[in-house]
């Protein structure tokens, strides 16, 4: 096997939800001052789930177009990315197989570490394609964040799936030098089985986040990472998209750098343009940064960016890739922006009756209405069983 051999992401697709919820409605009517939301966390919109969306459509819908481009003679591992589990034992990805018609000689497996779970799944694909060049992994991350009405953290809800083809020689973006790893047993975001809506601490959530930034780096950089000069741009997690800001900020200060508003908007501006108005998407959320960033209208081949992973609990990892020549010939930027353009914005009192509504849980069988724009959708439940359709 030639030691130079270059793995990383061949391609890259994000769907999200049907509905939006714009933060000039939130805000009209819990009266809270929308610079709040626009300047103070970054925020404009939140995607939102009709009745029968889910994370297994979304990621269907996200995996699709990979599919259609590339086939699946080569795919051998699907993984799938998630703390939003409709299941405590079988993997949302089956599903997602069987929606796209995959063939059955595939392994599929669920991950779950909070929002870092898409790269602990995204390093695990790299491993199996280094080992056999051949092979292609398709690595998915999708959920759908809810938290208590009323409570800090519902501002930031969000909803997206992201689905990547890891290759060897990529079309996109070569995974380059070592990883820097952090992790740190803290309890700043997290949601018992029994919850169906997420508990945060929230100023622990920003300080454990922080933490992870500086720790990941030092590690990064004990293993002969790059210099920091050598990034062109970084992708954070972005649960809202100031904390990116945020991020950077405590990077360039651990790193003895200045740390103006220039040097931040240069390396981070580009990676926010679809969490804002997606809102928080756990897993996706760092994806659809590089997503955003690829798709902007800047030329960073042969670049160098830096991606930074983060899951409460925590684990956090920063490493680094090389944009591929030929890049833009394979970017889907008009799709991405149809899938957020599309959604139909609802107001107020559509989305409080939208959260208080439960899926039955007495096994009986319920058809659930045809609401999502998407090419799959959550059909009924029959027998404690979800039945999936294409829409």
């Amino acid at each position: 096997m030639p030691s130079d051999l270059a793995i990383g992401i061949h391609d890259l697709s994000f769907r999200t939800t049907s509905l939006v919820l714009s933060h000039t409605e939130l805000a009209r009517r819990n009266g809270t001052d929308i610079a709040k939301y626009h300047k103070g966390i970054g925020q404009r919109a939140m995607s939102l789930p009709t009745a029968d969306e889910d994370i297994v459509t979304m990621a269907s819908a996200a995996a699709a177009p990979l599919v259609q481009r590339h086939g699946t003679d080569r795919v051998r591992t699907v993984v799938l990315a998630t703390e939003s589990s409709i299941d405590q034992s079988k993997a949302a990805g089956i599903y997602v197989h069987s929606l796209l018609g995959m063939p059955p000689n595939v392994r599929v497996v669920e991950v779950k570490q909070a929002c870092y779970g898409a790269t602990a799944a995204l390093q695990f694909a790299a491993g199996l394609v280094h080992r056999d060049p051949q092979q292609q992994v398709l690595v998915i991350a999708s959920d759908i964040s809810r938290y208590d009405l009323g409570s800090p953290g519902e501002a930031t809800q969000g909803a997206a799936a992201a689905a990547m083809l890891v290759s060897a020689e990529p079309a996109l973006l070569e995974l380059t030098g070592p990883s820097g790893l952090f992790t740190s047993d803290v309890m700043d975001f997290w949601r018992p089985n029994y919850r169906t809506t997420a508990l945060v601490n929230g100023k622990e959530s920003v300080a454990a986040y922080l933490e992870a930034v500086q720790g990941a780096w030092r590690d990064y950089h004990v293993r002969g990472g790059l210099p920091l000069e050598e990034f062109r741009a970084f992708c954070y997690h972005q649960p809202y998209t100031r904390l990116a800001f945020k991020a950077h900020r405590q990077l360039l200060e651990t790193c003895g750098a200045q740390a103006d508003e220039e040097a931040l908007d240069h390396a981070v501006a580009a990676t926010t343009g679809y969490n804002e108005t997606v809102g928080n998407s756990y897993t996706a959320s760092m994806y659809l940064a590089l997503t955003a960033l690829l798709d902007s209208p800047d030329d960073l081949t042969g670049r160098t960016l830096g991606l930074f992973s983060y899951g409460s609990g925590s684990v956090a990892e920063f490493f680094a890739g090389r944009v591929r020549a030929g890049y833009k010939a394979h970017l889907r930027g008009a799709a991405h922006q149809e899938a957020v353009g599309k959604r139909r914005a609802i107001g107020y009192e559509a989305y409080r009756e939208l959260r208080e509504r439960t899926l039955p849980t007495d096994g009986g069988w319920y058809e659930l209405p045809h609401q999502t724009q998407g090419p799959y959708r959550l059909a009924a439940l029959r027998d404690h069983q979800r039945i999936y359709e294409a829409a």
